[in-house]
């Protein structure tokens, strides 16, 4: 009836790709040829079990009945004239607290009295085996009981094997392939079970192809009626403490410890670190040598912009820390928080006019993942005129009331360079600086040339002009530029 070698190949193979034991396979196989032998031969309320000797294919099928007594069962309910229970007495026994009576089944309960003369020591609550007659010619309807209760014991032991793969994998890094995009969501096969991002975990802009490799943080792992929910992340905050943490081992030991995280996902980020060895230095630490920590972590996130600072207990200190690249005048405090009613602090900064857009951002970034890095209120004034620039508080709320023709939205660019620091050449100047450039490299040719007259002066000019002569660096560099302006 059965095929061992197959079997043994099946339970072979579950082994080593799903994770699933023998044993429990094994387990499945035998609850699932009882479950199908009371389908076909058993009879209501039976206790079925089977036997399955993997090295012969023998079956052996055995009725389980418990021993009981009466201090155990309910008693009969009356009945009326046609048969059926009475409501009162049923009302009586559904009112019962904590009652756990059963009504006898002959099925699988066997007197105390009756059990002695089977086994003379036996006691209540004990099991009774009695064999029952071999069958193997099951009907179309038991062999798809059978096939429906291994494939519930499959995905309840996957379950099992996934929730201790993963269980404590929470909060960690993992690797795995992209398998498709659907609705919004990308499905990632880990291994053994298949993870979900969702929309809102992704970083926007973000595409991945088919089999592509992802790294990701495993968010959450859930257990669901439908199996185990794996949830990862890249757009979480915890997301780029856990790049960093692969990169800088000082952040692996404890000697550099991350004290804050703002983050928008795609845009930039700013991370604030603390050593508590003086003799360290925490942000030299995340950047690494010639940046290449740093530069690791913004490559694997798509070139988001990293601001990495080092978190003070003054908290002043820490905010204009956090406000940088901008430099910041004055700061002073408007506001200490206050716990009891859930207050945050405020303060007001003020900055120089050729500051007020590093300060304040693109769109109020800056001044916004500074507020959600400290947890405070910051306000940007101007020192010159004390006129209200942005505010931003700790939940990222931004509103900016710079009027348009101020620079605080001029040279939003400089934020959008790596170290936000330096600005694009102003093409004006650069083609003013070459023409200089070329008028004295053409005059410097009258004392190259020995130029005598004012004759031999201008006839070389005008060759110059007309191109006879090979056009020298700062030509070159006038026609490069305007043809990039074109």
């Amino acid at each position: 009836m059965f095929d061992l070698k197959v079997i043994n190949s099946v339970l072979t193979e579950m082994e080593e790709e799903r994770g699933i034991s023998r044993e429990k396979m094994m387990d499945a196989i035998e609850q699932a040829l009882a479950t199908a032998y009371k389908k076909e031969f058993g009879k209501r309320g039976q206790i079925v079990t089977c036997k399955f000797n993997l090295d012969t294919g023998d079956t052996e099928f055995n009725q389980v009945k418990i021993v009981v007594d009466e201090d155990m069962l309910k008693p009969d309910p009356e009945l009326d004239e046609d048969g059926n229970p009475i409501e009162e007495e049923i009302a009586e026994s559904e009112d019962e607290e904590e009652d756990t009576r059963v009504r006898f089944d002959e099925e699988k309960h066997i007197m105390i009295n009756t059990a002695k003369m089977i086994k003379k020591d036996v006691q209540v609550g004990e099991e009774l085996v009695f064999p029952l007659e071999r069958k193997d010619d099951f009907g179309r309807i038991a062999a798809q009981t059978a096939k429906q209760v291994v494939m519930q014991k499959i995905r309840e032991a996957e379950k099992e094997s996934a929730l201790s793969e993963f269980g404590q994998k929470a909060g960690d890094i993992v690797l795995g392939f992209v398998q498709r995009f659907e609705r919004g969501n990308l499905y990632v096969d880990l291994g053994r079970v298949t993870a979900i991002m969702p929309y809102e975990e992704q970083i926007p802009g973000e595409r991945f192809k088919p089999g592509e490799r992802i790294r990701a943080l495993l968010l959450a792992v859930e257990e669901t009626p439908r199996g185990i929910f794996l949830k990862l992340s890249r757009s979480h905050p915890d997301f780029l403490v856990s790049l960093f943490a692969v990169e800088a081992p000082e952040l692996q030991n404890g000697t550099v410890e991350v004290k804050a995280v703002a983050r928008e996902a795609g845009a930039r980020s700013k991370i604030a670190v603390h050593a508590a060895d003086q003799h360290i230095d925490p942000v030299g630490s995340l950047v690494g040598q010639r940046g290449v920590r740093v530069s690791t972590v913004m490559s694997e996130l798509g070139g988001e912009k990293i601001d990495i600072i080092e978190w003070s207990e003054d908290i002043l200190e820490f905010i204009e820390d956090a406000l940088s690249p901008a430099q910041i005048i004055d700061i002073r405090m408007e506001a200490e928080p206050n716990e009891e009613e859930n207050e945050r602090g405020h303060v007001i900064v003020e900055v120089a006019g050729d500051q007020q857009s590093l300060a304040i951002g693109r769109g109020g970034q800056n001044v916004r993942l500074a507020a959600k890095l400290t947890g405070w209120k910051i306000d940007i004034v101007s020192a010159n005129t004390g006129e209200e620039l942005a505010e931003a508080d700790e939940t990222g709320n931004t509103e900016i009331s710079a009027p348009a023709d101020t620079p605080a939205g001029e040279d939003d660019t400089v934020l959008e360079s790596e170290d936000a620091t330096t600005t694009k050449p102003d093409i004006e100047e650069v083609l003013e600086e070459a023409e200089e450039t070329q008028n004295r490299d053409a005059y410097g040719d009258f004392e190259k040339n020995e130029v005598d007259t004012p004759e031999e002066a201008e006839e070389q000019l005008a060759e110059a002009e007309a191109g006879e002569e090979p056009m020298g660096e700062a030509e070159v560099e006038v026609a490069n530029l305007k043809e990039e302006e074109k």
